[in-house]
């Protein structure tokens, strides 16, 4: 699967028009950076929308012609003859608002002030997301979706998107999300929110005007997330027990492989991360509940949906796990919705959803071409 769209570029979508947020504060006006790989058909029926996840961005199949490493996030999946075939569809990937790879943000310039919004910069929720990208969409002149795309964060915004705007797509594919958070995923989110919180270069939020960085709480939040991304099976598998020096100094510097790595991660994440675009991400995760205005049942929330639906999961997904996935399918199913459901054996933990597992690319090679001899048809 080594077929690439190929050199690609970033464009960037002004909106004047004011967006109302869930939490009742006011977007005046905000830019969205995107990107599309293939042509829109004549019928404008084969586009896809790519939601992404916490960390996620716009860039998410090919490479820049000045940064020829800087490859897309799925390009797995996404490019001529993949499963999201860009000879059949005409893919859009976005960057979320809060976002900190060009669409309006806590780091961008508030044009009321001339500085950073920071601190100022309201809470976004999945549902302020969607209104957003179905904006993108009207702005692009698509009517209606082929299919809405999403993995993990982005799989709630798939599924938002059949509540929000049930005609305006045909298939939904939620892969590794889940129709809210657990306690305990809250938690997680909590403490790795602290992290950051509690850097003194954190500044309130507003450590743009400080000439600071909080990357030590950034650091550590990311290393957090990551444990929670992995399976144990493949941390043992990789790292084990092994020592990075080959024997115990009886210290506190890094002694084992697997704290190698996380301190790896968390040095490259806090590098190029805004610490308040994860605090924005991380509380849209913890917010998201579309049962919650009907009684917490969610068979009543998914009442509103029309389209079709792919839900995956994966069995070592301890995060998202496929309990939480089949909740979905049982709703859908309680409301005579044609759902199909994969879930797939993998030993990647949550991750899984980013990796060439053969038997995940079968589903969605197989799902996906069905939904290409609809736009052909």
């Amino acid at each position: 699967m080594d077929n690439s769209v190929g050199i690609v570029s970033a464009q960037r979508a002004h909106f004047d028009t004011p967006l109302t947020l869930k939490s009742g504060a006011v977007l005046p006006h905000y830019d969205l950076v995107y990107e599309t790989y293939g042509a829109l058909n004549a019928a404008k029926s084969n586009a896809i929308l790519i939601c992404h996840a916490l960390s996620g961005h716009h860039h998410v199949a090919g490479v820049y012609a000045d940064e020829p490493k800087n490859v897309g996030w799925w390009d797995n999946m996404i490019g001529p003859g993949k499963p999201i075939d860009t000879n059949q569809f005409f893919v859009i990937g976005l960057n979320n608002l809060g976002g900190c790879h060009g669409s309006t943000g806590p780091s961008s310039l508030d044009p009321e002030t001339g500085q950073p919004y920071g601190s100022a910069f309201p809470v976004v929720t999945v549902e302020d997301w969607v209104e957003a990208q179905a904006r993108l969409a009207d702005r692009l002149g698509i009517g209606q979706f082929a299919a809405i795309v999403g993995g993990s964060l982005g799989g709630m915004q798939a599924l938002q998107w059949s509540l929000s705007y049930p005609a305006r797509m045909r298939h939904v594919l939620v892969i590794a999300a889940a129709p809210k958070l657990t306690a305990q995923n809250i938690a997680f989110n909590d403490v790795a929110r602290n992290a950051i919180l509690t850097d003194p270069d954190f500044h309130g939020g507003d450590y743009y005007q400080h000439h600071t960085v909080p990357k030590r709480g950034l650091r550590l939040a990311r290393m957090l997330g990551h444990i929670t991304y992995l399976s144990d099976d493949v941390m043992a598998n990789k790292f084990g027990r092994e020592l990075r020096h080959g024997k115990v100094n009886y210290g506190y510097e890094v002694e084992f492989q697997i704290e190698s790595y996380l301190r790896y991660q968390g040095d490259k994440f806090a590098g190029y991360f805004d610490a308040n675009t994860y605090l924005l991400m991380t509380k849209a995760l913890d917010y998201f509940d579309p049962a919650h205005d009907y009684e917490h049942e969610l068979n009543r929330a998914l009442a509103r949906a029309q389209a079709e639906f792919l839900v995956v999961s994966f069995s070592t997904d301890w995060r998202f796990s496929p309990e939480r996935s089949r909740e979905i399918v049982n709703a859908l199913l309680h409301n005579k919705r044609r759902v199909s459901y994969a879930e797939i054996t993998s030993a990647h933990g949550h991750d899984s959803f980013l990796m060439e597992d053969e038997q995940y690319i079968a589903v969605m090679r197989a799902y996906l071409g069905r939904i290409a001899q609809e736009c052909a048809a």
